[in-house]
């Protein structure tokens, strides 16, 4: 028996499209029209952009806009001082640092075993990093991981002990 490679897909706008789905493997079907239908149509995701003539890359400016203000509000929440480097580093530093360390507090608090006082000495570290180039690359890291990071920049950050090295 073949697999369908014609699916209907209802979206989660209410609309109904027949998505043909013969380049997608015949074991991913399924699961990319379940994403499918957890989405709006093509139609309504382009009018959320907003007035018709909205390029592609003016959604996406309004889209990161509204990332780096968000990210700002929580800097300033937290007191998380401004970071170092060119203005387009800062901004996506700013941005990363914001999505590792909340992620990190949900891991190693709500989820894990780390105290809030444990948490506190976390936060403390993450003020003393502020290199936009380091959040920009731990963006990918795992948040979980975020105290042995830490710990491995302040060690980077201290003088050599032994001079032959």
């Amino acid at each position: 028996m073949v697999v369908k490679t014609l699916w209907s897909i209802d979206h989660a706008c209410g609309h109904t499209t027949e998505t043909d789905l013969a380049d997608h493997s015949a074991d991913r079907r399924a699961g990319y029209a379940r994403w499918l239908s957890a989405r709006d149509c093509t139609d309504c995701w382009r009018a959320s952009w907003g007035e018709e003539d909205e390029s592609r890359a003016g959604w996406l400016a309004k889209k990161r806009a509204a990332g780096q203000a968000e990210a700002q509000e929580w800097s300033e929440q937290y007191r998380m001082p401004d970071l170092e480097g060119t203005d387009r580093a800062t901004a996506w530093g700013t941005w990363c640092r914001d999505r590792l360390v909340s992620a990190a507090y949900t891991a190693l608090v709500l989820e894990g075993t780390t105290s809030e006082a444990e948490w506190e000495a976390i936060e403390d570290a993450v003020r003393h990093l502020t290199r936009a180039s380091w959040w920009i690359d731990q963006r990918d890291a795992d948040a979980a991981d975020l105290p042995e990071l830490l710990d491995a920049a302040t060690e980077s950050n201290r003088p050599n002990e032994n001079p032959h090295f």
